[in-house]
């Protein structure tokens, strides 16, 4: 189909979504409820061939990283909106000041109808159901698109649910930008976009003409703060999980290091050995992944040849295999050490396997390093609680923080996720999520008595004195 023809259905979907809504009402929380279960059901059955379309999409990716980063976040967050949603959905009662105080208010959460979702490559399972499953929570119609970068999960997606749910109620489009780019304009009740920065200015200005409201998670350069005299190999452990996980294609992984100027060398060692320790076989091992296409993989490289050009360090870290057995589209891990500033892989958000590390004297200058750069989606910090970490915490602004760990804060599920400035707005998970594919209706009772009995024309002495008691002074 030709591009218009293509936005042309796309507008019918989502035409023959919002009738739907508008004939059926919002769904009760048992229909809610039942229409969760039926996701989590299909998501464990086809389980297999999940983790199978992923890795093929990819080039490889463990099945055990799929599991646990895909699968398992996914099944956890149903499982929380499927306790939580009674609580969620109760209107909520507000206080009414002393002179209306013979009504009573309160806020009643509605659906806003049709949600619009764009997902992105680096998670195509968990970032396309998690928004999925809240908007269903919620009460709402929803029309996916998938990344074109992922054609067979895409796929398996789209099959999974047509057999689950009618198209009136879930519809999924796929197809390249150009599709993308339609979608975007669409006139959703609400856009959840994925993806990075520079697309998501694109899609806020596209939804802007609809005055659609947005949640955008982004991304950024996420950095991960040691403490002097807190690298232990605990805390390497969980930065090489955190920066490797998905060959470091994650949008939250820690994007650059700051470290004491003392703990360089030992750091090296520590990560050098972490990193063997992880993947024995080097980046041939079963559980260590692909760049997404080689359009990214060459980027990369790019990356690493700006940083050496420029006077950088480049430590290769991990066990090294032969050309000839290297995976096609895999870079190994790999430590840069005094990058400049103005260097690309300081300014671009690396989304590989390369961990650039900067070095301080006194931990106010990280703080100042953070601060100068675009307020991040994620923010590590490694050392003992007190007053370095109250001082990074109160004088920093991220999206989410864990504290002596890396990603586990996207996987606690009572927590809102979601970024500020370029690397996002608004947040899901949590009852934030719930709450921002909702509409918070104001609602005010009043009463058969009310105080506007007594302001009312003709004014007078009765209301002088009803403003001069609600005007006085405290």
């Amino acid at each position: 189909m030709q591009g218009d023809d293509i936005l042309m259905t796309m507008e019918q979907r989502l035409a023959a979504q919002r009738h739907a809504f508008l004939r059926d009402g919002a769904p009760t929380i048992a229909q809610r409820k039942a229409a969760l279960r039926r996701l989590r059901s299909a998501i464990l059955a086809q389980r297999g061939a999940l983790t199978a379309a992923v890795s093929a999409d990819f080039g490889h990716r463990s099945p055990y990283e799929t599991d646990i980063l895909e699968i398992l976040v996914t099944v956890q967050a149903i499982d929380y909106l499927l306790r939580h949603l009674k609580r969620f959905m109760q209107p909520e009662r507000r206080h009414v000041a002393l002179p209306y105080q013979a009504g009573r208010a309160y806020v009643q959460y509605q659906p806003k109808g049709v949600i619009g979702v764009m997902a992105p490559w680096n998670y195509p399972f968990s970032l396309t159901f998690i928004p999925l499953a809240t908007a269903l929570a919620a009460g709402n119609r929803v029309m996916l698109k998938p990344s074109e970068l992922t054609p067979r999960t895409s796929q398996l997606i789209e099959t999974m649910l047509a057999a689950l749910f009618p198209a009136d109620e879930v519809a999924v489009v796929t197809g390249g930008p150009d599709v993308g780019a339609g979608f975007s304009t669409l006139a959703f009740d609400h856009l959840v976009f994925t993806g990075s920065t520079a697309i998501g200015r694109q899609i806020m200005q596209a939804a802007g003409k609809n005055l659609v409201p947005l949640t955008l998670e982004l991304g950024g350069k996420s950095p991960a703060v040691v403490a002097p005299g807190a690298l232990t190999a605990r805390t390497v452990n969980s930065l090489v999980f955190g920066k490797l996980s998905n060959a470091g294609q994650t949008c939250i992984a820690p994007d650059y290091l700051l470290l004491h100027q003392d703990d360089v060398e030992n750091f090296i060692a520590l990560y050098d050995a972490a990193v063997k320790a992880f993947y024995p076989d080097g980046p041939t091992s079963h559980d260590y992944g692909a760049i997404i296409n080689d359009r990214h993989y060459h980027r990369l490289q790019d990356l690493l040849t700006d940083a050496q050009a420029r006077g950088a360090r480049i430590v290769p870290v991990g066990h090294r295999p032969d050309s000839a057995a290297e995976r096609p589209k895999t870079l190994a891990p790999t430590l840069i050490v005094g990058a400049p500033d103005d260097s690309r892989i300081m300014q671009e958000e690396i989304f590989g396997p390369l961990l650039p590390i900067r070095t301080y004297a006194a931990f106010d200058e990280a703080i100042d390093v953070i601060n100068a750069g675009p307020r991040p989606l994620a923010l590590y910090y490694f050392g003992p609680g007190g007053p370095l970490q109250d001082r990074l915490l109160a004088r920093t602004t991220s999206g989410n923080v864990s504290v002596n760990a890396t990603l586990l804060h996207f996987a606690q599920d009572d927590l809102p996720f979601g970024g500020i400035g370029p690397s996002g707005m608004g947040a899901y998970h949590g009852i934030e999520g719930f709450r921002a594919l909702s509409h918070a209706k104001g609602v005010f009772i009043q009463s058969r008595w009310h105080f506007t009995d007594l302001l009312r024309a003709p004014f007078g002495k009765l209301a002088d004195a009803v403003l001069a008691f609600m005007l006085r002074r405290r």
